[in-house]
């Protein structure tokens, strides 16, 4: 099995698909490798992308603001994406894209053996949960697969766009720390 930084050299050396060939950095997952609770998020943006970091943009400011209203904080979780470098313009990642990192993901998962999976947004819930996941129908729902619960809960970048889904997002998390105490 390998270390948590062996994976990490295997991610920034990844050339598995054109998003290497655009990054500035790879962004491999951060937090607490014991936590009972992974977050897993798309990929990666701009700002992450010049720093190698996730989630240190706005939309880390808001994430932030959430964990810190659910009464978490990010040395209590473990924060990823399912992809590893920045699709250009922010776009959305490619299926392409998105199964190319599937096995740093699946390892990262593996490492942490979490009780429950948040899923940031409707693109990792598609991926994680099922492909036809409705976020603004389904947040905040649970759903047990290989003694793991998982949910989903609107992606901070859509907080910014549409601020009247904080409260219900923290909602969301507050409802998946309890979950974590099951």
């Amino acid at each position: 099995m390998y270390t948590y930084e062996e994976l990490r050299a295997f991610v920034s050396g990844c050339t598995r698909c054109s998003l290497s060939q655009t990054r500035h950095h790879s962004v491999m997952g951060r937090g607490n490798l014991s936590s009972g609770m992974l977050f897993i998020a798309e990929a990666p943006g701009q700002t992450e992308d010049q720093n190698g970091i996730p989630f240190t943009g706005r939309s880390g400011q808001i994430f932030d603001q959430m964990l810190e209203a659910a009464g978490m904080t990010r040395e209590e979780i473990y924060l990823t994406n399912i992809v590893k470098c920045r699709p250009p313009g922010n776009r959305d990642p490619l299926p392409q894209e998105q199964e190319a990192c599937m096995p740093y993901l699946k390892y990262e998962t593996l490492l942490i053996r979490p009780r429950i999976i948040v899923c940031l947004g409707r693109i990792a819930a598609q991926r994680i949960i099922r492909p036809d996941f409705r976020i603004t129908r389904e947040h905040g729902t649970f759903l047990e697969r290989k003694n793991v619960w998982l949910t989903a809960v609107y992606h901070p970048s859509a907080i910014l766009r549409d601020p009247s889904r904080l409260e219900e997002s923290i909602a969301d998390l507050k409802a998946a720390k309890e979950k974590l105490k099951i």
